[in-house]
């Protein structure tokens, strides 16, 4: 991987991970593969949204990811009485 500082200006790198803005950055998992939010800093790849990807992923699929479809919600309920007016009118 190349050396690109760019996505994270002012980063060091430590034992623990990267230093950024005063938090501490871990590398990303395996689950982060494909996300648009993930950067190179020198030897590894860092989400540019949360410090800790895994933290994220434990409670299920990451809110920040770009690569994951969102759960398709369940219908609006619809209230019965105006459901019987639009079909009364010919309406849908």
């Amino acid at each position: 991987m190349s050396k690109n500082t760019q996505a994270f200006p002012g980063a060091s790198k430590t034992a623990e991970g990267m230093l950024y803005n005063g938090a501490l950055f871990q590398p990303v998992i395996d689950k982060c593969e494909g996300c648009a939010r993930v950067r190179d800093f020198e030897d590894a790849r860092y989400c540019s949204s949360y410090p800790m990807p895994a933290a994220k992923w434990s409670i299920g699929n990451c809110n920040f990811s770009t690569h994951m479809k969102a759960a398709a919600t369940a219908q609006a309920k619809v209230n019965p009485l105006k459901a019987s007016k639009r079909a009364a009118k010919g309406g849908r």
